[in-house]
């Protein structure tokens, strides 16, 4: 992945005492997941051009470290080291840290100024929302280009590649040009390499301060940004409105405000719980936060949890602490990776099973095999199964009306979608089933999260 920066006018060499890199000296930066080079193709008097190379390592980033994303196949297979994407904005502030604050001691006068520079963003990610380039960028003052080719020649029919090669022009600060690309390259990805917390709306508010606040797609970036958390979106808006003492989003009424997240899996808690099952499998068990919500209650003597990612496996093991733990704990629940596609008699025997918020990233040529395996083959008594409902996505005012939720989702169901496929797989199973809806509603597009419980009919 590639960044270069042009600086065109009179005595342009002095962008090198700018971005504090000597022209006449290639150097390396090392970082957690790769390195970074910078150097000079173009140097002169009237134009100087310095690029920023990033080199990441996939094989460090499928082994769990800085970057991997637990999940699974994902980790091997995935455009991750050859497109510009949260790995470039984290090598932007290491590398060029100094230019981005604005500092240039001697030179502190030509950094303050506008200087002519175009800036191009290789492979830039950008998954049908190209007409957004134009929208972000050009009220910060820049001429957008960009060049899009097709995903592949010899099949013309698949379209476009969602891939781009951008070109920005302005007259504009260096420091803005950089904090610019530095906040709207994850805008495009949105798959960033760590952990969206409350420190990204820190770097956020600091980084678009002077440009953020009124921006017509403000909504739209701040969202992206954050991942779409919407704590950290509310906390995030209440600050650029000038309540710098917002630390945390407002609650509803004196109480607590329940993460959507906390509310499904209580809510798929209390189905199992009310099945009477003693034993319950979880699919696609991620992390395991439901399976911490289950070792605490004694009804369950025998749980399991699967999972295609032995990177998230291990992470719930480590919130379980099944390494320090007790044999009779040890002996009650059990980790193994699989996948929900392929039979596996490890989840047999099962008197019920979850499924929270799985299905959707199955892609939809595999659901009749998921459909089969769970359904057919594993056949537990009781199944619980969310998924995150389509039309709720229009209260999300930083989603475009063509996003999904995650970028991992494959598809996403509408509830009469979801109702539709609920009936169909329990009269061609044998079950029945209850539909009803986690969190907030709203009377037009309903909850954001659709649960189905499915019987096994006697």
């Amino acid at each position: 992945m590639l960044l270069t920066i042009t600086y065109t006018g009179q005595n342009t060499q002095n962008l090198g005492f700018l971005l504090y890199k000597n022209p006449a000296r290639p150097q390396t930066v090392t970082l957690s997941y790769g390195k970074a080079y910078i150097f000079y193709p173009e140097i002169s008097d009237t134009r100087t051009t310095a690029a920023l190379l990033l080199s990441l390592d996939p094989i460090d980033l499928a082994r769990g470290k800085a970057g991997s994303t637990g999940g699974g196949l994902f980790d091997y297979v995935n455009d991750r080291p050859y497109v510009s994407s949260s790995f470039m904005s984290t090598a932007i502030s290491k590398a060029f840290g100094t230019a981005m604050s604005g500092r240039a001691d001697e030179h502190q006068a030509l950094s303050d100024s506008t200087l002519d520079l175009t800036a191009v963003i290789s492979m830039l990610p950008c998954v049908g929302e190209k007409e957004k380039l134009s929208a972000v960028f050009a009220p910060l003052g820049y001429e957008v280009q960009y060049d899009a080719a097709l995903s592949d020649e010899k099949f013309p029919a698949w379209g476009e590649s969602r891939y781009v090669n951008l070109t920005l022009h302005g007259k504009v600060r260096l420091r803005d040009l950089l904090r610019h690309i530095f906040v709207l390259i994850p805008v495009f990805d949105r798959q960033k390499h760590y952990w969206v917390g409350e420190d990204e709306v820190k770097k956020l508010l600091s980084h678009g301060e002077g440009w953020l606040e009124n921006h017509p797609e403000k909504a739209y970036i701040t969202g992206r940004y954050l991942g779409r958390r919407k704590s950290l979106v509310s906390m995030a808006f209440a600050q650029l409105a000038g309540h710098e003492d917002a630390e945390e989003p407002a609650k509803e009424s004196s109480e607590t405000r329940v993460t959507l997240n906390m509310q499904r899996l209580n809510r798929v808690l209390a189905a199992l719980k009310s099945s009477g099952a003693s034993s319950v499998v979880d699919l696609g068990c991620g992390e395991g936060r439901l399976l911490s919500l289950l070792i605490k209650e004694r009804q369950f003597s025998r749980i399991a949890g699967m999972d295609v990612s032995h990177v998230a496996l291990k992470r719930a093991s480590d919130r379980l602490r099944l390494e320090s733990a007790g044999e009779s704990y040890r002996e009650r629940i059990a980790l193994f990776q699989g996948s929900l596609t392929y039979k596996d008699s490890r989840i047999s025997g099962f008197e019920a099973a979850s499924v929270v918020e799985v299905v959707e990233h199955l892609d939809p040529a595999r659901l009749s095999a998921f459909e089969r395996v769970l359904f057919a083959f594993a056949k537990p008594k009781t199944i619980v199964l969310t998924t995150p409902n389509k039309e709720y996505n229009a209260n999300y005012a930083f989603l475009h009306p063509k996003d999904l939720r995650h970028g991992d989702h494959r598809f996403e169901w509408t509830r009469a979608e979801f109702r539709n496929w609920a009936n169909r797989i329990a009269a061609d199973y044998g079950y029945r089933v209850e539909i009803s809806e986690i969190g907030e509603a709203d009377e037009i597009h309903g909850a954001p999260t659709q649960m189905g419980v499915f019987q096994l009919c006697d």
